[in-house]
This record gives structure tokens, sequence and C-alpha cells, in this order.
């Protein structure tokens, strides 16, 4: 291991003088200081956390939470804020709550105890108004910003998320310009603001057009394939001849795709689909879906800016992104019969 004696050594400096240098403080020249960092370079010196810790009190790090790198929309999420934390300076410690609220708790305490100066957390949503761990980080004051809707009991906390009501309006309209009148609508998970949010945009953009939301049009998914999968078949086992169908997102309307598709339901020429998010796999799904274009880089880059104001102590306001509408192929003006 490479010791700062050896690069003082090396170079024929005090120790002091390099450690000046290598963090970058004035009182070294800057002929000096460039031939310490390069000499540290080539020796491969790693600076000691544990040591920056105690003379700093900053671990220089921010825990991440979120459900899974699975979903494709995280995935995305999680590069922007690695890479926008790396050019700050900072390392992201990552952790997975499986979308448990018992593993979420854990995962928040594990990251404190390293002692990380904020937190991005996706929380894990439920109908209470009030959790113990958050209500926690409230009175501890710790840096924290939500990546995606508040729900009741995270409603202290500013977040960085996506204008879903717009986007969903948007894809709504898109539908009824093309002149579908029958949607049907497959919701999301009960106590997820987002699923709440994006059907309100359906509702407005129905509403605006001179129609109601037909209860026996909207069904309940979820937010997986399966959950698609199984919202399709009871739609067509209902006969509701939706002629268009607006899902909560990509892998609910996937699900409801690849259904369709095994019945021998021509997409879009019987029935128009649109999803919500562009995951990568949408466009190059069987019949590339027309969805709503989720800013989920510019959404990671936002948060991890906004975590690193809290953390200097600065004011923070919440961010709603704006979302645009990617038309491809698995929609359509509807059959004349």
């Amino acid at each position: 291991m490479v010791r700062l004696v050896d690069i003082a050594r090396r170079v024929g400096v005090s120790v002091m003088t390099v450690s000046k240098a290598l963090r970058d403080q004035r009182d070294v020249s800057d002929s000096t200081r460039s031939k310490i960092k390069k000499v540290a370079a080539e020796m491969g010196y790693v600076p000691d956390s544990g040591a920056q810790l105690l003379r700093t009190n900053k671990s220089k790090l921010i825990g991440l939470v979120i459900p899974t790198t699975t979903n494709p929309v995280f995935a995305r999420m999680v590069f922007a804020i690695e890479q926008r934390a790396r050019e700050l300076g900072y390392d992201i410690l990552l952790t997975h709550t499986q979308n448990h609220s018992e593993i979420e708790e854990t995962c928040i305490r594990r990251l404190l105890s390293r002692r990380v100066e904020g937190l991005l957390i996706a929380p894990v949503y439920r109908m209470e108004s009030s959790v113990r761990i958050y209500k926690e980080l409230l009175v501890r004051k710790v840096p924290v910003v939500l990546l995606g809707s508040p729900a009741a009991f995270c409603s202290q906390f500013v977040c960085a998320q996506s204008d879903d009501i717009q986007a969903s309006f948007l894809a709504t309209k898109h539908l009824l310009d093309l002149g579908h009148r029958r949607i049907a609508y497959f919701t999301g998970p009960l106590a997820a603001p987002w699923a709440q949010e994006r059907f309100e945009g359906h509702r407005r953009a129905m509403r605006d057009a001179g129609l109601d939301v037909d209860d026996h049009m909207v069904f309940h998914a979820g937010a997986t394939i399966e959950d698609g999968t199984k919202a399709a078949l009871q739609m067509i086992n209902e006969h509701c001849n939706a002629t268009a169908v607006l899902a909560v997102n990509d892998m609910v309307a996937i699900g409801c795709g690849v259904t369709l598709l095994q019945q021998g339901v021509n997409i879009p020429l019987d029935i128009s689909l649109v999803g919500f998010g562009n995951v990568l796999v949408s466009e190059y799904f069987r019949v590339p879906l027309t969805t709503i274009r989720q800013p989920k880089f510019r959404l990671g880059v936002a948060a991890c800016d906004m975590l690193m104001q809290l953390i200097r102590g600065e004011s923070v306001q919440s961010k709603r992104l704006s979302a645009e509408l990617e038309i491809r192929a698995s929609t359509a003006p509807p059959q004349k019969h």
C-alpha cells in the first residue's frame, strides 16, 4: 500500500506538502502540486477514506435506495446518478429493497451506519400516513431526495419526478386524435402516487374531449409484464370492445401486447397499444411500442444535484421534468366497421 511518506521521499518534499497538494490547498505551488499528483498516480496511491472521514467528517458517500436494478427505469437512473456523483467527487453505496418495507428500513439504517452524507430513495409505497424510518430521517435532518412522487408518509422530503399527469394526458390525447373513443386503461399499484397521477392525466384528457372514463374500461394491472398479461386476459374475457389500450408503464403494455398477439389480435389494426417509460425493450418489441419517453437520465442527474445542494445546507425545491410522446408502430386509427 502506497503511503504519503513514500510519495514524499520520491518527490523530495515533506509529508505535509504531499498531503496539502493532494487536497489542492493553495499554499503549494502549481508546479509542485502537479509533480506530486503525477508521482502519486504513477505509484498507484489511493486515498485512505477512513482517515479522510476522521479528518474532515466527510465520507464522500451517497446512499442510493431503489427497488431493483432489473427495473430498466431505475437502471438508467442509477447510471446517471453514479456518473454525476463521480464528477462531484462522491461514491455511491447502492442497496435494493425488492419493494419490501422491512428491507427498505434495513437498507436505510445500514447506509446511515456507513456515515453517508445523504440519501437518494425510491420509496416503497404503502398506504400508511406515517412511517417510522422516514420520521427518523426527518428528525435527524438527513439530506434526502426522493426518486419519484412523494406519498403521504414521505411528503416532507423534496423529490425529482417526471410530470406524469401531463405525459399521460399527451398519451391519451394521441389516441383521441387518432379517433379512438373506447380506450381501456390498465392502472398501476394502488399505493403508488405515480400510478395515480398517470390515471389522472388520462382522465383529464378524456374529460377535455367531452368523454367520461367508463369504469368497465379500467383494469387493475400493477407494474410487471405478468400483471399486463392478466389484465389483458380479463379485458378479453369481459368483451369491453376497446379499440385502444393505455397502460401505466411499458412492462404492463408489453405483457398486454404479448397476450393480444397470442390471441390473434392485430396491433394496431384491431387495437392500438400505448405504454409509459420508453424502456429499451419497448422499441424492439414485436410491434414497436408507442410510449412516453420518461427523462430517466435527466432525473438521475437532477436528483444528485439536488442532494448536493442539501448537503451544502442550501434550500432546494422539488423538480418535475417534462416527458415526451414517442410514436411508433403500435398505434393507428381504429378500423371502421
